[in-house]
């Protein structure tokens, strides 16, 4: 299968092109730096440059693939509702351009979209959140569009995808401790955030393109939650910071935008996803990550 690759270059997207190579396919990565072009190169990969907003480059991409796994997010918190509603555009932008084929398209979200039944885990079928509540939701409605148009639409929710060099939002944690000079959680810190290592999560994507299955939402969930105490408590040992536990109300001097996600208790599960694809995690886990954490 050649597959037509967004976001290629990132932390996911670079590690999902190495594993779709390795599994005999052929990948055609959208890179808008130069400067990373070389890097998807020696991966194996056809540098193809454009970016979302060039819809010109982004159709000859599309038109030469047999699926499109769409990774590409503008992460930049400051503006992360317009980022959000870009990313629609530029779903709805794909669809277009696969019109009259049956070719997969695989759409990118989170898991935190399935949070909706208090003290229970997200599940892949379970009920979702808006955009009115959540911007990050308009991927996925966009997804649901085309498939109410007859395209073959799926997504993929991201937990915490880790290696011992970025940690999904504990990256932006370590920054911040790092500022503060003390690691902090709010409460008892036993709310969870779900997590799996990058490798699993590239081979959970893999997995799905090939199998094409219209309307499917995955978890790349390998662990179904970890506490935000334990998190800390490791950030603080290896960042030599002293731990300590910070009110609600202290929570948005100390967090800023991230404020709302560090209070959330966003357990999730994958059993439906490991029966559907036959995925089965093997990297190491969020905390071990954090014991060989890269300073």
């Amino acid at each position: 299968m050649r597959v037509f690759v967004t976001g290629a270059t990132g932390f996911i997207g670079l590690a999902t092109t190495k594993e779709l190579i390795g599994a005999g396919h052929q990948v055609i990565g959208l890179c808008r730096s130069r400067d990373k072009a070389a890097e998807l190169a020696a991966a194996g990969a056809e540098v193809h440059h454009g970016s979302l907003d060039d819809l010109d480059s982004l159709k000859t991409g599309i038109d030469r693939a047999d699926g499109v796994i769409h990774l590409a997010f503008n992460h930049d918190f400051s503006r992360f509702a317009q980022n959000c509603e870009d990313d629609r555009r530029a779903i709805t932008a794909m669809g277009a351009m696969l019109t009259g084929s049956s070719r997969p398209l695989i759409v990118t979200s989170g898991t935190g979209m399935a949070n909706t039944v208090p003290g229970q885990p997200a599940r892949e079928d379970g009920a979702v959140i808006t955009s009115a509540t959540n911007p990050r939701a308009a991927s996925e409605e966009a997804a649901v569009a085309l498939l109410t148009n007859g395209f073959n639409a799926s997504v993929v929710r991201l937990p915490q995808v880790h290696d011992t060099a970025k940690q999904g939002l504990v990256t932006y944690a370590i920054a911040m401790a790092r500022e503060k000079g003390v690691c902090a959680y709010i409460g008892d810190g036993k709310n969870r955030w779900p997590a799996a290592h990058v490798l699993d999560v590239a081979r959970l994507y893999r997995l799905a393109i090939e199998k094409a299955d219209a309307g499917a939402k995955y978890h790349a969930v390998a662990e179904e939650g970890v506490s935000m105490r334990d998190i800390q408590d490791i950030l603080g040992k290896r960042l030599n910071l002293p731990v300590r536990s910070i009110t609600p109300e202290e929570a948005p001097a100390y967090f800023g935008w991230m404020a709302g996600f560090a209070q959330f208790d966003m357990r999730a599960c994958s059993a439906q996803t490991r029966e559907r694809l036959g995925w089965q995690p093997t990297g190491p886990g969020l905390l071990a990550d954090l014991e060989e954490l890269q300073l």
